[in-house]
This record gives C-alpha cells, sequence and structure tokens, in this order.
C-alpha cells in the first residue's frame, strides 16, 4: 500500500515562515507535488516537481514566497513557505502521479493533509 505522510504544518504569524515535508512509504513518484484546501474551497494547486528536478508553480498562489524541492534517495518532497499570509491558510496536501499538472485528477495518490494556519 502506497502511503504519503505530510508534517509540518502548524500555527504561525503573518509573515513568519514554515516548511512541509512529505515522505513516500514504497517508492519514488515521478512527480510530487503539493495542493491546499481552505474550508468551503476548492482543492488548489500550489507546486508540483519532477524526479528530475524540475518544478512547476501556482504564481498567482505563491508569488515568489514558496520553494518546493525534492529528495529522490529518501523519497521525500518539501516546500518551504516564507512570508506567509493568512490567506495561505489551509490543509496542504502531498501528492504524486505520472507527470505534472496542475489538476488534481492527474495525481494517483495523496496523504492525509497537514494544517498551516497562518494569524494576522
Amino acid at each position: 500500500q502506497v502511503q504519503l505522510a505530510e508534517s509540518g504544518g502548524g500555527l504561525v504569524q503573518a509573515g513568519g515562515s514554515l516548511r512541509l515535508s512529505c515522505a513516500a512509504s514504497i517508492r519514488t513518484f515521478h512527480v510530487m507535488g503539493w495542493f491546499r484546501q481552505a474550508p468551503g474551497k476548492e482543492r488548489e494547486f500550489v507546486a508540483a516537481i519532477s524526479w528530475s528536478g524540475v518544478s512547476t508553480y501556482n504564481t498567482a498562489s505563491v508569488k515568489g514566497r514558496f520553494t518546493i524541492s525534492r529528495d529522490n534517495a529518501k523519497n521525500t518532497v518539501s516546500l518551504q513557505m516564507n512570508s506567509l499570509k493568512p490567506e495561505d491558510t489551509a490543509v496542504y496536501y502531498c501528492a504524486a502521479g505520472p507527470a505534472t499538472s496542475t489538476s488534481r485528477a492527474s495525481y494517483d495518490y495523496w496523504g492525509q493533509g497537514t494544517q498551516v494556519t497562518v494569524s494576522s
């Protein structure tokens, strides 16, 4: 059974930073990424990175503040989030799939999510 486990979420003041991490239990996926879902809203693409290290961002939401990275040897992907804003508050989900996509349907595996709350 494939499992993705997120960690690193929490409560932070606006302007602060958090680093999220996701560990895959079985294998290294071609593409791993992050989505987020705020209360009452649809799940939104945040960033993704290929096995070779090519990254893709949702520039509308990230605005140069987030950086995605991965360690293939450890089957992990991280999301460094800086200059956090209250609108970044959401449950952040790790996802894995065969190719880079901004669509939720393109990802085959999902973590349970980790809560990120940014206070003003």
